[in-house]
């Protein structure tokens, strides 16, 4: 019997990552809710279009918007105030700083206005 071996494979190269053209989806998608500005949220479509509008997206850019749109209101990021999933309504969640601060503000405010108080005395 002859020996037959099989022949090498070529190594193939890595090819480059590339680097999105667009910042992350959950940046774009902020951008979108703060330059709409409505008082009751906005709709996935309305950042659907703001998004493909300002920057360049690919072809499943909807899907990849309505998955981020789930993460960002699972993390606590979005709010959803109208609708389910990602239909409806969607604002910025206030922020527990926010929250904080303002408690830190009237008790600063408080305490001023003690002191001032008593110097006056």
């Amino acid at each position: 019997m002859a020996e037959t071996t099989a022949p090498a494979k070529a190594k193939r190269t890595a090819k480059p990552k590339t680097t999105a053209s667009h910042p992350k989806y959950s940046e774009m998608i902020k951008a979108a809710i703060v330059h709409d500005a409505s008082r009751g949220g906005s709709s996935r479509q309305s950042i659907q279009k703001y998004i493909r509008k300002n920057y360049k997206v690919g072809n499943n850019a909807d899907v990849q918007i309505k998955l981020a749109l789930k993460r960002e209101v699972a993390s606590g990021i979005l709010k959803h105030t109208k609708g389910t999933g990602a239909s409806g309504s969607f604002k910025l969640a206030k922020s527990e700083d926010t929250k904080n601060n303002k408690f830190d503000q009237e008790a600063r405010i408080y305490s001023h206005n003690t002191a001032y108080h008593l110097d006056e005395k």
